[in-house]
């Protein structure tokens, strides 16, 4: 990843996901905390990290295809939205 995307993850997409709720969730994430040692506790941060800020990218390409697909199907050079 690029300098900038762990910037961006560090943040933005990582207090954000932080400040979401986890209601059903819990006994899941409890079992990271509480199981993992601390070297698996690094790898799956850094797992987090790569797979958040990727996912991040693909929703902002997406958000821009989708733009470019209803400009074109419309036939409009407006931005839709």
């Amino acid at each position: 990843m690029t300098d900038f995307m762990r910037w961006l993850y560090a943040s933005y997409v990582k207090p954000q996901l932080d400040s979401k709720p986890t209601t059903g969730y819990e006994e899941c994430l409890s079992l990271m905390d509480t199981c993992l040692n601390e070297y698996l506790r690094t790898q799956y941060d850094r797992t987090v990290e790569f797979y958040a800020a990727h996912a991040f990218l693909l929703g902002l390409r997406t958000g821009a295809g989708l733009a470019q697909s209803s400009q074109n199907s419309l036939g409009s050079t407006q931005p839709s939205i």
